[in-house]
């Protein structure tokens, strides 16, 4: 449920309003913009009887919520967020860029192409230190190792680093050591982790899963929200359909979709929706165009002998290439690499 404020109510009022329906047993997330003030109303509201509310001489209406997610709910909060990362803004004008490769082989290969994507214009750095593989004999990154070496990069090139977690394991570690922590598509609904990440202030990317539907995407982002985080980041990786030539099915109308629903930044992942490197180039122009607010693209420097997804790696001139390409794309909707 959510109480439309009448514009330019006075904040003592807002206040009182907001205590009196506090007292009714739910909680009460006031969203004050310029033009709209709206109160947010979580929890039982069944037993809460909207006339009485709209009573009030500074209530404009009262309207029911029908979606099951709220907080990540466009209604309660009509304005897209912003999500800052070290002074890095993703949802804002400016694209988003994140890449690097798909996982963190050695010291000299992630800092060689952080420097790379770094002179491209890229933001921010990826690499998987855990790797969530399909066959448990293939290579699940050097855990412990390649977070260490993300720091090293980090440290080198001044970019924050993005990547995976796959448990609450080692959830202390990535908090005082990663800048944006990943959520693997194959752990979208891993609920445990995602109420423990919701306890952090860290910034998330929530990868939506292979078969999942984009409300089971927005309650997932529900869950981190609902402890308190409201740091989250959407992104479309494709999804599982009957289509077998690309690795999974990248799916654009998610994008506009989860703008009308949702206040969120969605950026989108070409590299593992194609697995394919060769179609990374206009997926990632059609996400532009569709209204993605970033890319997470892999880079490798040598994709033949990468340890992980090889097939789906861009090398680091081709990616330049596509940066420079990417801003006219970017002009043309209105917005900038």
């Amino acid at each position: 449920m959510i109480v439309i404020l009448k514009p330019k109510t006075p904040k003592a009022e807002v206040d009182s309003l907001t205590k009196a329906i506090k007292n009714l047993g739910v909680e009460v997330h006031p969203v004050i913009g310029k033009e709209l003030m709206i109160l947010g109303l979580i929890g039982d509201t069944s037993k809460i009887d909207p006339n009485k509310i709209e009573a009030n001489r500074n209530v404009e209406r009262v309207m029911h919520v029908q979606e099951p997610f709220k907080k990540a709910n466009r209604m309660f909060h009509p304005e897209n967020s912003k999500v800052d990362v070290n002074g890095i803004t993703i949802g804002g004008k400016k694209i988003a860029l994140i890449a690097g490769p798909c996982s963190v082989e050695s010291e000299e290969q992630i800092i060689s192409i952080a420097k790379s994507v770094k002179a491209s214009g890229t933001q921010l750095l990826r690499g998987g230190a855990f790797k969530p593989r399909t066959s448990p004999y293939s290579f699940q990154g050097l855990e412990t190792e390649g977070l260490d070496l993300l720091k090293v990069a980090r440290k080198e090139t001044g970019m924050p680093i993005v990547t995976e977690i796959m448990s609450t394991q080692y959830l202390d570690r990535f908090v005082e050591d990663v800048d944006i922590i990943q959520v693997g598509a194959r752990n979208m609904q891993n609920f445990d982790l995602l109420k423990e990440l919701g306890k952090t202030n860290k910034t998330i990317l929530l990868k939506r899963g292979l078969s999942a539907t984009i409300e089971e995407l927005l309650m997932s982002a529900e869950y981190i929200m609902a402890g308190g985080n409201n740091n989250v980041i959407l992104c479309e990786r494709g999804i599982r359909t009957f289509e077998t030539y690309t690795r999974n099915t990248l799916d654009l109308s998610a994008i506009p979709a989860i703008k009308k629903l949702s206040h969120l930044p969605v950026v989108v992942d070409p590299s593992h929706a194609a697995g394919k490197n060769w179609m990374v180039d206009p997926l990632s122009k059609a996400a532009i165009a569709v209204g993605a607010d970033g890319l997470i693209i892999e880079v490798h420097n040598d994709p033949v002998n990468a340890l992980c997804d090889g097939p789906q790696s861009i090398r680091p001139e081709e990616y330049d290439k596509l940066v420079k390409e990417l801003s006219l794309i970017a002009a043309a909707v209105g917005r900038e690499i």
